[in-house]
Formats: C-alpha cells, structure tokens, sequence
C-alpha cells in the first residue's frame, strides 16, 4: 500500500506486534555444507501450517539488490531467488501449504501506478547516466582519479513485469526448484506446494487472499490454521486482519534506516555521487583480496504478530455505552477502511490527512463518535455506508483549516531545529581558540631542534583566559542579535559572521524549497488547490462533485478488493489529485454498483500500457513501433520526458508523475493491426494461464494424480479434500507436466539436472462461486483464539498472581534461572555492590554437599549435572518439559583422576584468598542478607555452607 511511513507508525504504537525471528545457521563439515533439517520443530517455538510468498517482495531484492553487488547474469539471479526463499522455509518451516504468487496483469487501478513507477525508473536510469557522465568529467579535470568505466548492460527492471521473457523463464526455473526439493529435501515430503505464476492473473498477494477467501468458505476448512505471508507492503497487515483468521503472522525483512550505498562513480562506500571527489580507493585487506566485496551485514527478519494486532485494536476500538451490541469484528473491518484515507496504491490520499500528523487516531477519535451518533458501522463484508462515511469526512473537514497550519508550523520549526543544528556541526569542527607563544603548532620540520619550554603555568593561564574571553564575546553578540531579532532565540552567526560583518546570502546553510503555489495555510488555499490541480475554478461544482464521485466510487473499489475480490477490472480514479474531506457532501447516492463480466488486459496488453518508450525492447517489433513512432495513432501516450509535481513534499519519489491516463478503447484499436505478428511464443506469453499444484511421491494425494494422467482426462476433476489438508478446487491436466520417475532438465547451466524426479504437477483452479455470493468477514465457528500477550488492564498483583510479558510465540516458555554458582561468578566478577558482590565461596569444596563423590563422570559431562541437596543447576530448557528428578542410586559415586580436580581445586583456594585479603576482617566479616531481613546474619566457615537461593528460583 503506497504509505511508506504506515509500518513504522504501526511499529512505534504497537511494539508488542514484532517478534524477532529465530534462524537456524546452515553449518559445514570438512569443508562440506551441511543442510539444514527442517523436519525438527521450529526454533521460533511456534509451527506455521501455511506459508505464502508474495514473490515481486523477493524477486526485486534478489536481481537489483541496493547494498551489495547485482548478480551478473539473469542465471546468478535465478540461484539467489532460490537461496531466498530457502532461507525463509528454514524460519518458517510451514507442514501444509506453500503458495508461491507471482503478481500477473493487475486490475486498471493498480496499473496507472505500475505506469507511473516504471516511467520514473526509466527517466532516473537516463539522468543517472548523464550525472555520471558530468561528475565524471569534472572530477577528471581537478585531477581525481576514477576507476575506468565498466561497459556493461545495465539491468533494467522493467522487466519484471508479466509477459517479457524473464518472467517467463521465472516461472520454468521456479517449477525446476519446486521439484528439486520435493525430491530431495525431507521438510518439503509432505508438503503441498501451489506456484502461480505471472500467467495468473491479480497482483500476487490478492491472489494469496482469494486463495485463503475460497478455502475458508468450504465445509472442510480448519478454522485453526497457522499462516505466514511474506512481504514488506504495508497492505499485507490490512489483508491479513480483513481475513479474521485467528492465527496469522507476517514475516518481513527488518527495517534499516540509512544503510551505506557505494557511489555509482568511484564505487566507495560514505559518500553521494554529487560529493565524489575522485579518490583512489584504499586497499582492502594486506593484499587487496576483498577488493570486490562490499561489507554489509545479512538482513535479519521479523515476525508481526496479527493476533497482538488484534489485542491493542480490541482495546483501543472497544466501546462502552452504545445502543447496539458491541463487535469487535466490524470495529476491525472500519478500521482497516479509515486506513484508506491516508493513502493506498489506487487512490491519492486526502490533502489533510497525512499519517505522520496522526491521522488514523484523528480518525478513530471522530469514529467513535459517529459509531455513537448513528447507531452502527460504516462498513459491513466490504461494502460501505456512505452516508456514515460523510460524518467522518464532515468532520475532518471542520479542522481542516486548521490541521494546513498547524502542518506549517511543525514544518518552519523543523528547518529552524535543522538550521540551528548544522551550525552547532559546523562550530564543533574547527577548534575554538589556537595556541600561540611556544607552544603554537608548527609545520613538519619547521624547527631545526626542540625548543625548551619556558613558564610553563604562566602561558596555560594565558590560554585559559583567551578562552574565557572568546566565551564572553559569544555570549555578547549572541544576546545582541536576540535583541534585534525580538526576543527570538538565534545563534552568534544568525546575523554577523565571526568578525561581527554581515553574512553574505550566499553564505546560507538552508538548501532551496520548491515553490509552493497552493500555499494550504493562507487564506485562499482551495480556489488555489483546484486552479493549479485541476485548472478549474473552485466555483465550478459540478467538476468537484465529479472529482468527489470518482473518489467515493474507489473507496468502494477498494473495500470490495480487499473482502471479497476484484470487482472490476476497468475501473480506475481518473485524477492525478484528491479533493478535500470538506468536499464530501450528499454523497449517499454517488455510487451504485461496478460493471458485471469486466475482463483483465493480456499480458502484452498490460506492458503496452505501463512500459515507456524506453523499455520497448521487451515489447515485438511491431508493437514496440507504436510508442515511438511520430504517426503513431497512441503516441501521446508515451512522453519522452513528463513533469513531477512535489505537491508539498521534498523528494521527487514522493512527487506525482503527471502522465496522461491510457485510454483503452484507443490502445486496443491500435494494438489490433499489429496482433498478427505476433509469434508462437508470444501468443503463448500472451495468454492467461492457470495455478499448479505441486506434491511429493510421499504424498498422500500422489496415486490420484498419477490415476488422472493415466485416464488422460481432459475434463476439471474435484479435488479430494480428504487427501490434502481441507484443500479443495478443481484439477486439469498440465501441457508440459512434471512426472514421478521422469527427470526434470535444469533451467539454470548453474545447476545439475534433475535425474530421479519424485514430484507430480497438475494445474489447480480454486472453488468457483457466484458472482452474487458475499464471503462472511468474521472468525470461523470452532476457531480457538490464542492466548492474550498485553497486560491485562485491571491488572492486579493480588488477584491475578505474577506477570510477565510474553517475548515470543510460547507462552508456556521457561525463563532461565542462576544457580547458586552463578550467582557467585556474578558477584566476584561484576562487584557492583549488593548481597552479592563481596560474597566468598565456601571455605571448603571436599565438605558436606560438594564432596567429589558426589559428581557422576558422564552425567556431569554431559550437562546434566543437579546436585544432591536440591540446588538448582540444569541445563535451559526452552520448553514446559522438565528433567527427571536427580536419582542417586542409579549413578554410583566414581573418583577423579587426581590432577584435574586439584587444579580446580587450587585455583578455587587462589580466588577465596583473595576475597579473604579484600574484606577488613578477613572472611568471618562477610555476611549475607536474604529476604530483606537484616538481623539474620549467616557466616562462611566449614561447618556451614552457602546459602541456597529460594525454592522458587528467584530472590526478591
């Protein structure tokens, strides 16, 4: 969902949600990698059924990766998706279902922002040239010296897009590697694994939505399952709530700010290209060996945790006092449609609704109140109560005026704190004072011998009130320039420079703003927001009515995207602009219904409609003559060069791309004349394809597939749920299938062919439903809720007993307790005060309860060790399963070789007469105090040993 600060907010107001993940490192042997085995239980403590990958999430970071280098050739890219997602099933480790989706031809709505990214990665690849090419000159010319320029072919991205080549060659090597690990890896035996390639279409997650929409309205659905989706869009966490599944968790790549990118100029690490000063780069290692490795350390994962989600929602949603039953569901589902409002991947957020500025608690506050007002939700199983949505929207609009100048503000006292701060940086880099007399720097050699230092003390109190003088200076002009300015607070150089001159412009620190025409926070700001957005006059109410309608039809679309599926594949918001919540008046009959039976664009269609010129290299011939062409009936739908506007913000990625919007009765008309030429394999790149389903030999749904292909049926046939977890749909034979027995050629020259093949493919359909049926947005009967994790709020010490935070998925986790020796370690070793911290140990180990017999030689190696009198040394548990009790009989008392233990022995009598030395009276002067009771002394001799820590394995 297109707003990039959502998951942090999210993040920082509710921190409990993140977990963060346990990854189990792959080790070697004899210089021999040794796989991992992910049969073993999850090391996060928690076992995932399903496991979704929304693949664009892995495959962009895998092919044009920001912080380390590319991949050569497309080859290398195909083995680091594959080392991915290998790396995610070894966290996971999901026991039921891996779904694998591709993004494939998105509806209209998504592809006018496809359009706008790919034609802003097209025109900053072109002006990356040319910066590089002008750096390159002028740092030549100051005598710089640059590595010499690698001719390569830059990889262009765009191509990530379904019906190119590369992502049909994806999609050959990802059925490759599906087979390979079915056959050879043992976690994946059981496994069922679903693949929907670019060929399917929907955007990648929405397909894993509607795959987990469809399953949970069958009678054989486990309303418990586990799921996992991968993915780093903000949208997931809203998909995941709108599902109302019980257990449902979310794993990304942890979020780092600020991670070093080496120049595109010199290739150096800790500086911009624009600041490249043509340097020679510094040897790396004694001999140069890492010269082409860039240090960056491996990304780490986390986990969100929806059902925590859920907790903090369910208290900050939860009403008292409303005419109807309270539902925390609904309250859910209003919440995840206000989300919309400060903007997603189809409609422009409203101009005074800016997620920075709190505006979803804005929003939930006005909420709940509307909730009280109108006696019900504004939304129900994706579709909406407009006229509810016009209370909130009234709302927002009152303090509208307000919220454009209170915006202002916050923004001058933010450069005023960033101007203040550059110069505080710029004061502390030069030294405050020089020394001068004998002891003023000197050049390298500039003295033929040292020279003796005379009266020394006088000349440091010369120096020191040098110091103090330029002190009061400081202070003077400072307080000066506050008088001039009236009061207000400004630093020595606001005004003069050093010398007490005036500063020159030129001499600012401030970087230039973009002008602002609007100007929202002066009086005026909507006949200014419609003249430069629209060029319509504000006057002019039929055009904002008409922008209004557009707007009120997306925020249905949307809704009815996320619960129940795509409802249109035309339709789109017409508009580069939002308009204002104030304009949302009598919105109740502006909306009807979508238009029924709308059909997605082909594959080649789609990249017509978002490649530029530029890329139409991944486009035929013919077809790739229309976009530049003069003649071209469509031309104008291709700009060699368009305008961003910032709108108020500071980075042209966060600017909007003013491209004009295709019209689809036009491009189909011009893509008529050249479908003819299109060749075998692209028409076969240009169709719609189907889902494949993957299972091992092992499996229990294998003999049936088997008995399909031997029939040769060429009819859908049900899919047996009982054979396959609950999963049902209707299966097809596959053109080019994967057979048991039958080997599997290798895509990749980098990798071996497969020769004894164990996996079966088969094309897959999910449950087919009318048109007119309505998914339930509720949590499935006989679903188990899981354990609550917050505080409870009338939390009590008395009546609910001890609490703790739950750091992880189990809450039946053991803490790790100190035993009495560590107790000990800790106060020799740390000595930062307290019971512990000059406590000796017991005068002598060969008494009572640490005799040496009582140690058993393979129990004590092992770790297993207790000891006899009821202590509590043992190894972690991470787990509810406790050892079994310590049994002396069954491990007869053995003796020690002699010169170990003495050693021991030897050095513990080092350490206890040291303490002995440490304390003033020698060691009857220790005493410990336990249970906050101070007369009770206990002193240390051989005939008493050292207290034990409490039953309960704590001290208070």
């Amino acid at each position: 969902m297109g707003v990039p600060a959502f998951f942090r907010w999210l993040s920082r107001k509710y921190s409990s949600i993140i977990v963060h993940c346990v990854e189990e490192k792959s080790k070697e042997c004899n210089g021999v990698r040794v796989p991992i085995d992910t049969t073993k239980p999850n090391p996060n403590e928690v076992e995932f059924d399903n496991l979704y990958l929304d693949m664009n999430g892995i495959i962009h970071p895998c092919t044009h990766p920001e912080d380390k280098p590319a991949p050569k050739n497309e080859d290398e890219m195909m083995v680091a998706i594959f080392e991915y997602i290998d790396r995610l099933f070894n966290i996971v480790r999901p026991r039921r279902v891996l779904y694998m989706a591709i993004d494939g031809v998105a509806p209209r709505a998504k592809m006018n922002q496809q359009r706008s990214r790919r034609f802003r990665a097209s025109k900053e690849g072109v002006e990356l040239v040319e910066e590089k090419q002008k750096m390159r000159e002028e740092v030549i010319q100051r005598g710089g010296y640059l590595p010499p320029e690698e001719i390569k072919e830059r990889f262009d991205s765009n191509c990530i897009t379904p019906g190119t080549e590369f992502m049909d060659n994806l999609a050959k090597c990802l059925r490759y590697y599906v087979a390979d690990r079915l056959s050879n890896d043992p976690g994946w035996r059981s496994l069922t694994v679903i693949l929907s390639d670019a060929s399917v279409p929907g955007e990648g997650e929405h397909k894993i939505m509607d795959y987990i929409r469809r399953q949970r309205a069958q009678p054989n659905h486990d309303p418990n399952t586990h799921h996992c989706l991968c993915g780093a869009d903000a949208d997931l966490i809203m998909l995941g709530l709108a599902t109302h599944e019980p257990n449902f968790t979310i794993i990304r790549e942890e979020f780092k700010p600020n991670k070093p990118r080496p120049c595109a100029l010199c290739g150096q690490v800790g500086h911009e290209i624009k600041e490249c000063q043509g340097v020679a780069r510094e040897k790396q290692g004694e001999h140069d060996q890492f010269a082409d490795t860039i240090p960056v350390s491996e990304q780490e994962f986390i986990f969100i945790r929806l059902s925590v989600l859920r907790e903090y929602l369910e208290r900050e949603l939860t009403m008292a006092s409303l005419p109807f039953p309270f539902d925390f569901e609904r309250s859910v589902d209003d919440w995840v449609f206000m989300c919309f409002f400060v903007g997603n991947d189809f409609l422009p957020h409203l101009p005074s609704l800016e997620i920075r500025e709190g505006a979803i608690d804005r929003l939930v506050k006005i909420y709940k109140d509307v909730v009280h007002n109108t006696g019900g939700y504004i939304t129900e199983n994706g579709f909406v109560n407009l006229e509810r949505v016009e209370l909130i929207m009234q709302a927002v609009g009152v303090a509208e005026d307000n919220i454009f100048k209170k915006r202002k503000e916050d923004d001058e006292n933010f450069k005023r704190r960033m101007k203040d701060k550059k110069k505080r940086m710029k004061a502390e880099q030069r030294p405050s004072f020089m020394t001068t007399g004998q002891f003023a720097p000197h050049a390298l050699g500039g003295r033929d011998r040292p020279q003796a230092v005379h009266n020394a003390r006088h000349t440091a109190f010369d120096m020191r009130m040098q110091g103090r003088d330029q002190q009061n200076k400081d202070a003077a002009q400072s307080l000066k320039a506050m008088m001039r300015n009236g009061n207000q607070s400004a630093g020595p150089s606001d005004a003069l420079d050093g010398k007490g001159t005036k500063r020159k412009a030129d001499d600012s620190d401030s970087e230039p703003e973009p002008e602002d025409n609007v100007r929202l926070w002066e009086e005026g700001w909507k006949q200014r927001y419609y003249k430069t957005k629209f060029d319509v006059d504000v006057t002019d109410e039929a055009f904002r009515r008409k922008v209004v309608k557009s707007y009120v039809e997306g925020l249905c679309w949307v809704l009815r995207y996320y619960y129940q599926g795509c409802a249109s594949w035309k339709w789109f918001f017409p508009f580069h602009y939002a308009p204002f919540a104030s304009d949302f008046k009598d919105i109740k009959e502006m909306f009807t219904e979508f238009e029924k039976d709308t059909q997605p664009f082909k594959p080649l269609e789609q990249l017509m409609g978002v490649f530029p010129a530029a890329s139409g290299n991944f486009l035929p011939e013919t077809w790739r003559t229309l976009m530049s062409d003069p003649d071209s009936s469509i031309i104008d739908f291709y700009p060699d060069d368009f305008a961003i506007d910032l709108n108020g913000k500071k980075y042209a990625w966060q600017g909007v791309a003013l491209l004009p919007f295709v019209d689809e009765r036009r491009l189909r008309a011009a893509l008529e004349g050249v479908y003819p030429d299109l060749s075998t394999e692209e028409i076969k790149r240009n169709s719609l394809g189907s889902d494949v389903l993957f299972v091992g030999k092992s499996h229990p749904l294998c003999d049936f597939l088997q008995e399909l292909y031997s029939a040769g049926s060429r009819e859908g046939t049900a899919m047996p749920p009982e054979l396959c977890h609950g999963i049902q749909g209707t299966l097809n034979l596959d053109e080019d299938p994967i057979l048991p027995d039958k080997p599997v050629e290798s895509p990749v020259p980098l990798l071996r062919d497969l020769a004894q093949n164990m996996a079966i493919g088969i094309q897959f359909k999910d449950p087919h439903f009318e048109v007119e049926f309505v998914f339930k947005a509720v949590v499935l009967p006989g679903a188990k809720m899981p354990s609550k994790v917050l505080k409870p709020g009338d939390w009590e010490r008395s009546s609910h007993g001890p609490w703790r935070p739950q750091l992880g998925f189990n809450p039946n986790r053991q803490p790790a307790h100190l035993d009495q020796s560590a107790f000990r370690a800790l106060g020799h070793s740390m000595n930062r005060g307290g019971q512990y911290s000059n406590a000796p140990p017991p005068s002598n180990y060969n008494q009572g309860n640490y005799h040496r017999g009582n140690f058993h030689q393979g129990n004590y190696q092992q770790g297993n060790y207790r000891p006899q009198h009821g202590g509590h040394m043992q190894p972690y548990q991470t787990g509810p399963r406790q050892p079994p009790p310590f049994n002396t009989q069954a491990y007869p008392r053995q003796q020690y070789g002699q010169h170990g233990w003495n050693r021991a022995m030897q050095s513990q009598a080092g350490a206890y007469q040291q303490n002995q030395q440490r304390g003033p009276g020698g060691g009857g002067s220790y005493q410990h105090q336990r249970d906050g009771s101070r007369g009770q002394q206990q002193g240390y001799n051989s005939a008493r040993s050292y207290p034990l820590p409490p039953p309960e394995r704590r001290w208070n």
